[in-house]
């Protein structure tokens, strides 16, 4: 049994090393790494901020806010929200910024959108 569906049409022969090594990919990469390494070191102080708060600014973290409610709940909420924010900006600046050369990228090499490297080794 193979895993080509009935009728399924043959992937073009793409060179993804060639693809891999052209300008217009490296330019891809370079704008997806200038989002994504700098977003993910501010994350990770952020987090590790936090943690260092609860670890050894107890009597600031234990502030009362409202009710029952303190400083350690609303920053542990807060972390939440930043982590729906962050991806929400990152499928933002994708869309924007990433796609239409992924787009023009695969264009070019003539594969279609369903012909990535994992489905043509299949």
């Amino acid at each position: 049994m193979g895993n080509d569906a009935p009728g399924a049409a043959t992937a073009p022969d793409v060179d993804y090393r060639a693809v891999q090594q052209s300008d217009r990919f490296q330019q891809l990469k370079k704008r997806q790494r200038g989002f994504v390494f700098p977003v993910l070191v501010a994350c990770l102080v952020w987090y590790l901020a936090y943690v260092l708060l609860a670890m050894y600014a107890h009597d600031f973290m234990s502030t009362p806010v409202f009710g029952h409610v303190n400083v350690a709940m609303l920053l542990g909420l807060a972390q939440i929200v930043t982590t729906f924010a962050v991806t929400t900006w990152y499928v933002s600046f994708a869309n924007r910024r990433l796609d239409p050369i992924a787009s023009e990228i695969r264009d070019a090499a003539g594969a279609s959108p369903a012909s990535t490297p994992e489905e043509v080794s299949r």
